[in-house]
Parts: C-alpha cells; structure tokens; sequence
C-alpha cells in the first residue's frame, strides 16, 4: 500500500482539533485514515462529516440499498480502501454475500440474490458514476418503487460516495 499524498494527521497531536476528532469519534466509533487526511482542513472535515452522516444514519435509503450503492461506486472508481471499509456494514446491512462477492469482481452472471431492486438501484448508480446524466429508462423504474424522499435520498448517496472515492484516489489515500 502506498502512503497518502497528504500526512495523516494522528489522532490527539492537535489540540485544536480536538472537538472535531472527538465529534468524529463518536459518530463514527474511531478516527479512520481518510478522516486523519481530512483533519488538514477543519472546515471541510466538519461539513464532510455532517453531510455523511445524514447520508449513512439518517435518511428513508434501506441500509442495504444505501451499501449497495456504496460498493458499486467503490469498485466504478478503483477505491479498494472505501469498499473494503463497507463491507462489514453490507454484512450488518443484510446484503447478500453472493452480491459482495460479485460486486467485488463483477464478472459473469450476477447472483440469483441480485433482486430487481438492487439491480434498478445498480443502474442508476452506473449511470450517474459513469455518465453523470441518467436516461429516464434507467430512472423511471426508482421512481415506480420509491417515494421522492427516498429517490433524492438514494441521488444524494451516489453523488457523496462518488465525492468519498474520488478523494480517496487522488490522495491516495488506502491504496
């Protein structure tokens, strides 16, 4: 594994930021390494941590759909570090193993355990990733199965995801 572009800064070293590690510490139950990189910048990590948060722990996104989303984009943009840190919470979540598995190395048939749910959810997460604009064919189907709450819920999820991975690789951060 290669080191981050910037310095993770550990834990208890700054007492400035001490509130913040301690917010962090006790939402997320540890300070990982992408949240040490993000200690550089206070007023980033703060907003980054408020916005994941309300991602992960409290919108109407079911906590498998919400990991799905998260795995897919993690291998679409090469961030090993980011799938590997979800999958004990795909596991709590209740996403089949077969569907981590294929996820992981995407190749051959999806498992008979990729429902017509995960599947809509997976197209449209590849379309936003991939392609930024979504077809209404890929759209139509979400917006038949959930309520608007939850379809800007499951956008916003696949838009904060593509923003974790995408830092994730530019700082090389768990590569």
């Amino acid at each position: 594994m290669s080191r981050p572009r910037l310095a993770p800064i550990a834990p208890g070293t700054r007492a400035a930021l001490a509130s913040q590690e301690a917010r962090i510490l006790a939402s997320r139950g540890r300070v990982s390494l992408l949240y040490q990189v993000l200690l550089h910048s206070p007023p980033v990590v703060e907003g980054w941590e408020a916005l994941l948060t309300a991602i992960r722990q409290k919108t109407t996104v079911p906590a498998d759909l919400r990991e799905l989303i998260i795995l897919r984009i993690a291998v679409l943009n090469r961030a090993p570090y980011e799938f590997e840190a979800h999958v004990p919470h795909a596991e709590a979540a209740g996403l089949p193993a077969a569907v981590v598995a294929w996820l992981r190395t995407p190749e051959g048939p999806p498992p008979a355990e990729l429902t017509s749910a995960y599947a809509e959810v997976l197209a449209y997460t590849d379309a936003m990733t991939r392609d930024i604009e979504v077809p209404d064919a890929v759209y139509a189907p979400l917006a038949a199965r959930h309520p608007e709450q939850t379809l800007l819920e499951i956008t916003a999820t696949v838009a904060a995801y593509n923003m974790v991975s995408r830092l994730l690789v530019a700082l090389r951060i768990g590569h």
